[in-house]
């Protein structure tokens, strides 16, 4: 199964939730996205940031740093995909990992820069 798909189609990952921190915006910083789980180690989850766009930037944390989660609404696609999202509030001073699609070429080509998409297209016709 290709890591899209994976990302795409893999059922959500159970995480505990936790009573309400007091001190959670000193303590933590918030991500928001799609929890997934991750593909190979129980102890961590995937979080696609924006998961229906060309964007696919995704962070991977270990669930124990995480100390707090709320669900937002949620999303769904015209397929009538769904897509559950959740606002993670992580311990400042842990350790995550951020993954960003690139182009390799020289130079690098990120979805986010806007030459990418030109340059993208342009090889296309």
């Amino acid at each position: 199964m290709s890591v899209r798909k994976y990302l795409e189609t893999a059922a959500l990952h159970s995480i505990i939730r936790y009573d309400t921190h007091p001190d959670l915006e000193k303590e933590c910083i918030s991500f928001t996205g799609a929890p997934r789980k991750h593909p190979y180690d129980k102890d961590k989850i995937l979080l696609l940031t924006e998961p229906l766009t060309a964007n696919m930037v995704f962070y991977e944390f270990t669930i124990t740093n995480i100390l707090h989660v709320e669900d937002l609404s949620s999303i769904v696609t015209e397929h009538g995909e769904v897509f559950a999202m959740a606002q993670i509030w992580v311990k400042r001073g842990s350790i995550g990992m951020k993954f960003e699609p690139f182009e390799v070429d020289n130079p690098l080509h990120f979805p986010k820069d806007k030459d990418f998409y030109r340059h993208v297209m342009a090889e296309k016709r």
